[in-house]
């Protein structure tokens, strides 16, 4: 699945041959990303299609042999002189007369040829780690003679591939293809991937190798490369600007081939040490900004007008990155929000956030960052990622990378226009990640704030899952070790006591040590203040007496099946509680329609005072989500937490600091059915109940830590 939709898609068709195009974005200069080895197809450029269509138009497609486009078994259609007439035939079908040419490995060939045969169509080139026949001393190091040097492949890679990988390069043969096509394409990206933690870039290009098969890689690798002597030749002939980019650790084409193609062609050479064959996957960023500067010299300029503001005239301003899976995080930093402004009245807080968020600050009447629109919905991505009342949370995170990349990019376009003078980041995914990948980006101080540490393996999962975990959680540790200083405040919303006992991983720190030297706390933020029951119940409408149950999942669209799991329990727990009054609340994102309809049953959308009914309540029944539940917690009212499956927070992080305050009943939607869930409301509604104890200063405590920032 991909983030965004192209503007427009189609084919073109070369001598028996189609080949599928998308075009995303509207304002030139057009951007032609290239497709590479037919090992992989066009979703390797996932990470840069967003930003720069953003800012120009782009033009991708899939080479023959992978993707949308056929699979031919011909060796011409994947010859030279196809793929440079399928580049020329993707521009005219898309409408584009002349174009910025971006290519990867061994499309630096079809590149070369365009910029030197064709130079009316291409306003420069940016090729990286090209795959050519330069120079001959590195050619003769690569391919089948790899087997002679055969690099070692990381541990943090998880490999697949045994216990001699100086044999491995061995595999790189045609009839290792034809048999072994899998075990191949393991190999073969664990070397385009040779950097520590790539374990989900490894992953997505084997899923996109294993969409073709052997007989078509043996097909492409039979046609014929271009000379040295015709590489040279069209060097000496380009005219447009060239930019070369090569990692150091690349171990398939060596850093020699940009370093000579950039002296022959009179272009700029960009080094990124520690990198390997794909750094556009691997350090994303980078290799956006440097594509789009290059781009930006072929844009017509026009008129602008911008505001510099003289350091008198700058009142304080922070921008607020809150996290859109749910509406906990939003109330939590709201309350921060207010006793930040009691502490510097004036500020201005420029909210940066995604629907449903957005709904609810508007209504408070917060400034929503107009670059909020640009932002990919990450709460729809973890809805479609989500089964029956079950969410693999960890892998739901690792598959949001092309959409955690748009968004730190939205962010970046938005610290660099503007001036703050904080950043604050409740749960942040992308910019904490993002910022520590690229430290030099940090011009502004900078306050994270979360309310757990580490991720876990569920259990079940298998040995492959849970050492990806903690390899996550390894590079986590890693990145803070070096850059201890790029937070300039690490705020944990709870007690040293509300994080897990255990480690981040086998023979890694445990995490409550780790967390207690790296974070302060400021206590859990409710984000209201005590109120007396009696006549909030009142000014809800509820009557005395009358028993009210509360049935919410929280602000995303995950936790219908559990709605529909409770209306069915409904009548039955009816009988069992005479006059109940139950009240189902789908949230922003949930269809109230799709509940089925029960006599006597209330069934509402998004409610704004959610908190204040869950206050008034006699029992709740919730999903096992952090912030409803220390709500209730905080309210010492009785209820049923229903976690979902695989959800590694709730599961592990959530429980366990509800058992530390003694809150909440575990039921399991496993053994939920109509009957059981009917029985245990009526044994917990109006129950009495005094659970520890949860401050009501967590946002006071919070704002006292980021106020010196300002």
């Amino acid at each position: 699945m991909t983030a965004l939709r192209p503007n427009a898609d189609g084919f073109v068709e070369h001598k028996g041959t189609k080949i599928n195009f998308h075009v995303y974005g509207e304002s030139g200069p057009t951007i032609l990303l290239l497709p590479t080895w037919t090992l992989v197809h066009k979703r390797i450029w996932k990470m840069q299609v967003p930003y720069l269509s953003r800012h120009f138009r782009v033009v991708t497609y899939d080479g023959p042999g992978n993707g949308g486009s056929d699979r031919p078994l011909e060796t011409f259609a994947y010859s030279q002189e196809s793929q440079v007439a399928y580049a020329l035939a993707v521009l005219d079908a898309t409408g584009t007369g002349k174009a910025v040419v971006v290519a990867l490995s061994r499309a630096t060939n079809w590149a070369l040829e365009l910029a030197a045969e064709h130079p009316e169509r291409v306003h420069g080139t940016v090729t990286i780690g090209p795959a050519i026949a330069l120079p001959p001393q590195a050619a003769r190091s690569t391919n089948l003679d790899m087997a002679a040097s055969a690099p070692q492949l990381p541990p943090t890679a998880v490999n697949r591939l045994g216990t001699d990988p100086q044999a491995h390069w061995a595999k790189y043969n045609w009839q290792y293809w034809l048999d072994h096509y899998e075990d191949f394409a393991w190999f073969f990206l664990g070397q385009c991937l040779p950097e520590p933690h790539s374990t989900k870039a490894i992953e997505d290009g084997v899923t996109w190798a294993l969409e073709t098969t052997g007989e078509v890689l043996v097909a492409e690798s039979r046609a014929r490369r271009p000379s040295e002597e015709t590489i040279r030749d069209w060097c000496s002939r380009i005219g447009s600007p060239l930019l070369a980019l090569h990692g150091t650790d690349d171990r398939v084409s060596p850093l020699a081939r940009s370093e000579l193609l950039s002296e022959l062609t009179g272009g700029d050479l960009v080094t990124i040490e520690g990198a390997g064959h794909v750094p556009q996957v691997r350090d994303p960023v980078r290799v956006n900004l440097l594509i789009g500067e290059f781009a930006a010299r072929f844009r017509k300029l026009s008129p602008s007008r911008r505001v510099w503001p003289r350091w008198s005239s700058r009142p304080k301003k922070v921008l607020y990155l809150s996290s859109p899976i749910g509406l906990g995080h939003a109330r939590r930093d709201l309350a921060i929000t207010r006793q930040l402004r009691a502490r510097h009245p004036g500020v201005r807080v420029d909210w940066l956030t995604q629907d449903p968020v957005t709904r609810m600050l508007a209504e408070e009447g917060e400034r929503v960052h107009p670059a909020s629109r640009h932002l990919f919905s990450e709460s729809a991505h973890i809805e479609d990622e989500s089964g029956e009342h079950d969410l693999h949370a960890f892998q739901a995170l690792r598959s949001m990378d092309e959409i955690l990349m748009n968004n730190f990019m939205v962010f970046h376009d938005v610290v660099t226009e503007e001036q703050y003078d904080l950043v604050i980041g409740d749960e942040a995914w992308d910019v904490d990640h993002f910022l520590h990948e690229n430290p030099e980006l940090k011009r502004f101080p900078y306050a994270w704030l979360t309310d757990f540490v580490g991720f876990l393996p569920m259990p079940g999962d298998d040995e492959r899952a849970t050492r990806v975990a903690a390899d996550y959680n390894a590079e986590m540790i890693e990145r803070i070790a070096r850059f201890p200083r790029l937070r300039d405040r690490a705020i944990f919303v709870g007690d040293p006591g509300d994080i897990v006992p255990d480690r981040f991983g086998p023979d890694m720190p445990f995490i409550r040590d780790w967390t207690q030297s790296h974070f302060e706390f400021a206590g859990y933020v409710t984000g209201f203040d005590a109120v007396d029951r009696s006549a909030l119940r009142d000014s809800l409408g509820y009557r005395p007496g009358e028993p009210v149950c509360v049935v919410t999942v929280g602000g995303s669209g995950v936790g219908g099946d559990l709605l529909r799991r409770v209306a069915d329990a409904y009548p039955e727990a009816a009988r069992r509680v005479p006059g109940l009054r139950m009240i189902l609340v789908t949230g922003p994102r949930i269809d109230p329609s799709t509940v089925p309809a029960r006599d006597g049953l209330e069934v509402h959308g998004y409610l704004p005072a959610l908190h204040r009914h869950l206050a008034a309540a006699d029992l709740a029944v919730v999903q096992g989500g952090l912030t409803t539940c220390m709500e209730l917690t905080a309210s010492n009212r009785p209820f049923i937490y229903v976690p979902l499956r695989r959800h590694f927070e709730q599961n592990l992080h959530v429980a366990h600091r509800l058992r530390r305050h003694g809150a909440g009943r575990r039921m399991d939607y496993e053994t939920l059915d109509p009957d059981s869930l009917a029985e245990a409301i009526a044994e917990e509604i109006g129950r009495e109940v005094r659970y520890r104890p949860v401050p009501a200063d967590g946002a006071d405590r919070a704002a006292a830590m980021l106020a010196d920032l300002l």
